[in-house]
């Protein structure tokens, strides 16, 4: 799923302008990045959790050339799924489920906002 098909997909589910749900969409990933930028974690019951990974500074090779590097110290972002998530990704058929409620429930709050 692309961004562009999660929008419409919240435009329809909401029956919000496809405008208003690429704000609401922005505005998500936006708040996912600040808070891990600040060092956060963000849970999201029966989604799952993003948190930011510390990789130590390793030596790597060029591929070019064969020459050793330093890589430097990085943070990088992490997704766990939580159970609820796992659970509905692994069921039979892909029927109406609670995440469908839960855009729907959050898109309209966000509706109200604006």
């Amino acid at each position: 799923m692309t961004k562009a098909e999660l929008v419409e997909e919240v435009a329809r589910v909401s029956d919000l302008t496809k405008k208003h749900s690429e704000l609401i969409v922005d505005t998500v990933f936006k708040s996912i990045i600040t808070a891990l930028h600040r060092g956060e974690k963000i849970e999201l019951r029966g989604f799952g959790s993003f948190r930011l990974r510390k990789r130590e500074p390793r030596k790597g090779r060029n591929p070019k050339t064969g020459d050793r590097v330093d890589v430097p110290p990085k943070k990088v972002p992490y997704f766990k799924p939580g159970k609820e998530l796992k659970d509905l990704i692994n069921r039979e058929r892909a029927e109406e489920t609670p995440v469908a409620g839960m855009v729907e429930h959050v898109a309209g709050q966000v509706a109200q906002q604006v």
